[in-house]
């Protein structure tokens, strides 16, 4: 599936060169953008990233009828740190401009897609995201670190993806080449070529962190138990989709799932 979503992005990227040849490609969105990190640490012990999601692969249709504005309002109403902004539009049924659409209540959003060009993170930065995800096992180290460098020059922050110890070792040490700060990692629970959820995999890795990491679990928190199991293992963060994009009231499912002020 991963390889699959990959290949996907072959005519994005093309379209996109198309635009900088002839001299259109959008220029930088001007101004600064809310830090996405320090919205999580300002939420500690963990902050929820909710995330707009339509669709999936696994589940497909979700929720087809919540409009990109009324999930924003309503996930920063309920409390939510920041939001993620699925824009993959083949198996995702996102877009980009729901980037634009979404900034109105001013969280940091998460551009979370399947990026595998440098110029997909120029065209983030014609839009209101704060940050964008990079899957470390989905790029070779050379295209990874040049995003990382091509990230930071037009201000933006990263979010590293990663399965697996080996997907981190990867990670760090492009991380390292490209002297990114700040270092934020997302363990996925859901393997993407297996589509697999492993909640123990988030157990494994925790103990590898930190101290000077952000590190966020993704996939498979439903309940408030889950995130306070995670943030007991030491997350700074879980990012939560389908919980609550299926919820019959998405701001509810929140509320009732975001752990209690210590």
């Amino acid at each position: 599936m991963l390889d699959q979503i990959m290949q996907s992005q072959t005519a994005r990227a093309e379209a996109l060169s198309a635009l900088k040849r002839a001299g259109r490609f959008p220029p930088p969105l001007p101004g600064k953008r809310p830090s996405f990190a320090a919205a999580l640490r300002k939420h500690r012990p963990c902050a929820i990233i909710a995330e707009y999601k339509r669709a999936s692969p696994t589940a497909g249709e979700i929720n087809m009828r919540l409009s990109p504005e009324d999930a924003a309002a309503t996930f920063a109403a309920a409390g939510a740190a920041a939001l993620s902004v699925l824009t993959e539009e083949r198996f995702f049924r996102g877009s980009a401009t729901y980037l634009q659409r979404m900034s109105g209540p001013g969280l940091p959003l998460l551009r979370k897609d399947f990026l595998a060009h440098p110029l997909q993170v120029e065209e983030t930065a014609a839009t209101p995201a704060a940050a964008l995800l990079l899957i470390a096992r989905a790029l070779p180290d050379g295209t990874l670190t040049a995003m990382l460098s091509a990230a930071a020059a037009a201000g933006l922050e990263c979010v590293l993806e990663i399965f697996d110890a080996s997907d981190l070792a990867r990670a760090r040490r492009c991380l390292e080449i490209s002297a990114t700060r700040p270092v934020v990692i997302q363990v996925n629970t859901r393997d993407l070529q297996s589509m697999r959820v492993d909640p123990a995999a988030s157990e494994a890795l925790i103990a590898r962190r930190r101290e000077d990491e952000l590190w966020i679990s993704a996939s498979g928190a439903a309940l408030r138990r889950d995130v306070e199991k995670r943030a007991a293992l030491g997350y700074d963060a879980v990012l939560i989709g389908t919980a609550l994009m299926a919820a019959p009231d998405p701001g509810a499912a929140l509320r009732s799932i975001a752990p209690k002020p210590a």
